[in-house]
């Protein structure tokens, strides 16, 4: 039996314009678009709310904050999941690329962390498979190249897992997103409590480990993309020699390139630019990096990331669309944009023949207010 909803009265935001109308969904697909206030019977009324489409997530941080929700706590794997699926279906996200990182340190007395890239993918995929998510998820697999067992956990997938990301990420202090060294102080003894002679240490064991594995992990992380039939993306260029490095790699995506000069490169090889909600949000890089804002004026600004806030990525997309003075340009960069970067032709815009994932939302003093979530037709939230 044919399972039909109608969204009647919303403000609708289309691929290049907000018009008043209805959407009418039948079995989890976008079946027709018409304009007009009118609700006819058996519709829902939004009364004037926003309906656009599904958020669509390429890098979050947000399941590794659930697998460790205190330092030095470990959560069960399929818990840690569910909060974060039915956490994003609170914030409007449809579709996640959960990053998930590669590469481990093993040895050194200051900081070690394991692998675990391969047990996660394997629950992903099978809640996944029975159903048991709210949302669509993907694996985006964040390669560490400062560590020491990249290619070996690499060597765990292949094509058979769908890997959709693959990102190179170089967390040497001293260059990128840490180029300022009291950024990089600031950020680790923070985080660990590291004493004066502990910090230095751990400096000196990362600066061995980029001289030992560096070239060798970049090499793989480019070949494991290919051969896992992923999209590849840099993360943190900062010059445009190293854009130029990523072009030549492949790269199509650069995660928070963190200067002009990175961003205009990426723009002059037709690479997309991701910067972070948060960045937007709170005027500026946490680690001193280029603004947001800055980039998004200068049109250097393609996609957003909810990084680590998963509500900041709907409130930066309407913040975007205020700036540019164009409320669908800001959205495509949460749904348009991000699924077109990565192959998904069935999402990210509202029109007839596209997946159902909707979310309706207000705006209250600038802030959007999400109301609803719909996945494949399916309310979520």
């Amino acid at each position: 039996m044919t399972k039909q909803t109608i969204f009647a009265n919303a403000t609708l935001i289309l691929n290049d314009e907000v018009v008043r109308g209805s959407v009418r969904v039948s079995d989890g697909m976008i079946t027709d678009i018409d304009t007009g206030t009118s609700v006819s019977t058996g519709a829902t009324d939004l009364e004037g709310d926003y309906l656009a489409p599904g958020l669509v997530e390429l890098h979050t941080d947000n399941l590794e904050r659930h697998l460790s929700p205190r330092p030095k706590v470990d959560w069960p794997y399929r818990a840690a999941i569910l909060a974060h699926d039915r956490e994003l279906a609170g914030t409007g996200i449809t579709t996640v690329f959960d990053a998930i990182r590669v590469g481990s340190i093993v040895s050194g007395a200051s900081k070690r962390y394991g692998k675990y890239a391969r047990q996660m993918t394997d629950e992903i995929l099978a809640m996944r498979q029975a159903g048991l998510l709210r949302i669509s998820h993907h694996i985006h697999l964040r390669a560490e190249i400062c560590s020491e067992t990249l290619a070996e956990e690499f060597a765990e997938f292949s094509p058979q897992d769908r890997i959709g990301i693959v990102s190179m990420m170089d967390h040497t202090p001293g260059q990128r997103q840490f180029a300022d060294l009291s950024k990089f102080e600031t950020y680790v003894r923070g985080k660990y409590s590291f004493e004066d002679q502990e910090y230095r240490d751990y400096v000196d064991f990362l600066y061995g480990l980029q001289a030992q594995f560096g070239a060798g992990h970049e090499a793989a992380t480019v070949e494991a993309a290919k051969r896992l039939g992923a999209t590849l993306a840099s993360h943190d260029d900062t010059t445009p020699d190293q854009v130029a490095t990523s072009q030549a790699y492949g790269v199509t995506l650069a995660e928070f390139p963190t200067t002009v000069a990175a961003a205009d490169a990426c723009h002059a090889h037709d690479i997309a630019t991701i910067m972070g909600a948060p960045n937007l949000i709170r005027g500026g890089s946490h680690s001193g990096n280029v603004a947001a804002a800055e980039l998004a004026r200068l049109d250097r600004l393609d996609i957003l990331s909810s990084d680590y806030v998963p509500s900041g990525l709907l409130m930066a997309a309407v913040q975007l669309g205020d700036l540019w003075g164009d409320l669908p340009r800001g959205m495509a960069t949460v749904t348009a944009r991000p699924a077109q970067a990565v192959g998904l032709t069935d999402r990210g815009v509202l029109c007839v023949g596209q997946k159902a994932d909707v979310i309706r939302f207000a705006v209250l003093d600038g802030t959007p207010v999400l109301k609803e979530t719909w996945s494949a037709g399916a309310r979520v939230f």
